[in-house]
């Protein structure tokens, strides 16, 4: 079984793309997701990474990413709701509470929350996108000249990770194909095989960098990679996202107010903004096709 979160290569242009032209092209959506609390962009923001997702291939990992930030979303907007104490429209009246005073659960803090909830689920979702579909060598490259040891280590975690994950896997199932006679296996013990073999692959893995000359230091040179052809269009899709955003943010075209009672901007730059980003979001991989 693979993982949802590992990277397999795959034909399309963002798996083949270089590392920093794809990290511009996500982080992009990162920064709009950052820069804006109008619901409205959030959500085309949020619409264009689940484009990204389906163009790349990587929808396992957009659904693992959505489980993980609705279980946080709801936290998120249950502890605004109860510690924020702002807004004027007043839900539930709460009791008296030592310390804390009279706790009332508002229409507004609710709103806050939810926005909170919706930034974080898009920031997820990108991450995660970027972990499935981004080559993690071409990444540590770029680590390289600052780094090398410690972009060796990244790069065997990134490795072996996965091989963990997998190893429990099978365990897990083989534990689970012993028979009902056989008597149960726990957690404890599926987590100390686990450990057993993680440790007896870490002993390999260091002989067979020794061997390969890495324990006098990394090498100090490494083959360059050939550009990709799409590095120009996540480039110049990247730049156009960042600059249309900061043109709404200057003009104040995307404001958004939660106290003391809820204010939204729905003109026409919020909604250009928001039929833009799911475009812009498909245009490298429209463009090859």
């Amino acid at each position: 079984m693979i993982p949802a979160l590992t990277y397999m290569p795959r034909r399309n242009p963002l798996c083949r793309a270089g590392a920093l032209a794809a990290t511009a092209y996500l982080g992009a959506f990162v920064a709009v997701a950052f820069g804006f609390s109008n619901p409205i962009v959030l959500a085309a923001d949020g619409l264009a990474v689940v484009v990204v997702a389906l163009a790349a291939g990587v929808g396992r990992s957009l659904a693992l990413a959505a489980r993980f930030a609705a279980y946080l979303g709801v936290l998120m907007v249950v502890t605004n709701a109860v510690a924020s104490q702002r807004g004027d429209t007043i839900l539930v009246r709460g009791p008296d509470l030592p310390l804390l005073g009279t706790v009332n659960i508002s229409a507004e803090a609710m709103a806050e929350g939810a926005i909170l909830a919706l930034r974080i689920a898009v920031v997820i979702a990108a991450f995660a996108v970027y972990t499935a579909a981004v080559d993690p060598d071409r990444v540590l490259r770029l680590l390289r000249p600052l780094a090398r040891r410690s972009a060796l280590t990244a790069s065997l975690i990134v490795r072996l990770v996965p091989l963990a994950a997998a190893d429990h896997a099978r365990i897990s199932e083989a534990a689970a194909l012993r028979g009902p006679g056989a008597a149960g296996v726990g957690r404890a013990a599926v987590l100390r095989r686990l450990v057993s073999g993680s440790l007896d692959r870490s002993v390999d893995v260091a002989a067979t960098l020794e061997l390969r000359g890495f324990a006098r230091g990394a090498p100090g040179r490494a083959r360059r990679l050939p550009r990709s052809p799409a590095d120009a269009a996540f480039w110049s899709v990247a730049a156009l996202i960042v600059g249309f955003s900061a043109l709404a943010l200057l003009a104040g075209a995307a404001d958004y107010e939660s106290y003391p009672v809820v204010a939204l901007e729905r003109g026409p730059g919020v909604l250009l903004l928001g039929l833009a980003l799911p475009l812009l979001a498909w245009a490298p991989f429209g463009a090859r096709r």
